[in-house]
């Protein structure tokens, strides 16, 4: 085996486990925290992984001194966009559905790369081609269906669902503005130093919110089974699982990154099924069979997001 497919392996490998963990997290941990405020939750979610990842990568911190203000502003974007609203309204979706619709909010995450090429383009002030419209319209669509079927959404029974479904999308315009800036700030630093400064950045504001918010207070009402999961959390699905990503997305294509990304939608079907006993109807399957073909179309227009990260040179 060659160093170079060597390489390409282990990349495909990291981001393929990253996104396995993520599914797993989505399902089986996060909604477990459901008992306290999203705020909190947002905060201890970054500030224990950036405890361990001070002790671990202790030197990352002199790093600091050499960022210039164009570093300083791309990691403020990725914290507030991927750290502090991404994180905020996947958590509120997740809280939303009460255990009864977690594949179908996971799912919609998927929709990340339709926000983050638009996001390039409008930077660029540039006119997207037809072919990323018309798979971003199937993607659309498919998601519609994955939530709703083919029932018009009802706000006096399903309101919940609806806000979910909402929130959910804004998390994915969130981590995908996050995911087309971690990819260029990866062409200058490694993906400790991202990783770390992402947590470290994310954990500072969100501190000064639960400090305002008065949500500070839930330390003495985390429970021992809150704090399990948060710890499980820190060293797996959070800034292990972003360590192993940023790992991987140095290494391989973003067409190869997309296609091994589908383990997390996979494994969130699996494991929704497994632990919560919840499955997708015949139309949802249909459509999430789509969104996932529409989504490695959509991937396979990089040529725009190249020109982004250009651009914020």
């Amino acid at each position: 085996m060659s160093k170079k497919y060597g390489s390409l392996l282990g990349g495909a490998l990291a981001v393929s486990f990253a996104s396995i963990l993520w599914g797993f997290d989505g399902v089986v941990l996060t909604p477990r925290l459901y008992n306290l405020d999203i705020g909190y939750v947002v905060f201890m979610l970054h500030l224990i992984p950036f405890i361990i990842m001070s002790v671990a990568f202790k030197s990352q911190f002199s790093k600091f001194a050499y960022f210039t203000r164009s570093d300083l502003l791309i990691f403020l974007l990725i914290s507030l966009s991927g750290g502090v609203i991404g994180t905020f309204a996947i958590v509120k979706a997740l809280f939303l559905v009460e255990f009864r619709d977690l594949t179908i909010v996971v799912l919609l995450q998927k929709l990340q790369p339709v926000f983050a090429i638009s996001l390039a383009a409008i930077m660029l002030k540039e006119r997207l081609k037809r072919n990323f419209l018309v798979w971003a319209s199937v993607a659309i669509l498919a998601s519609y269906f994955l939530t709703f079927g083919f029932a018009f959404p009802n706000f006096k029974t399903e309101s919940n669902m609806v806000y979910a479904a909402m929130y959910a999308l804004l998390a994915a315009a969130s981590f995908g503005s996050a995911t087309v800036l971690g990819k260029k700030i990866l062409e200058k630093y490694d993906f400790k130093t991202t990783t770390f400064y992402r947590y470290a950045f994310t954990t500072v504001i969100m501190l000064l919110y639960v400090v305002i918010s008065g949500e500070i207070m839930q330390l003495f009402e985390t429970t021992t089974n809150n704090w399990i999961i948060f710890s499980v959390i820190a060293v797996t699905t959070g800034s292990g699982a972003i360590l192993l990503y940023y790992y991987g997305l140095k290494k391989v294509k973003a067409i190869v990154a997309a296609i091994c990304e589908l383990f997390f939608p996979f494994s969130a079907i699996f494991f929704d099924y497994v632990v919560n006993d919840n499955t997708l109807s015949v139309v949802q399957w249909l459509s999430a069979a789509i969104l996932i073909f529409a989504i490695i179309n959509l991937n396979r227009r990089i040529k725009l997001m190249q020109k982004f990260r250009e651009a914020l040179n």
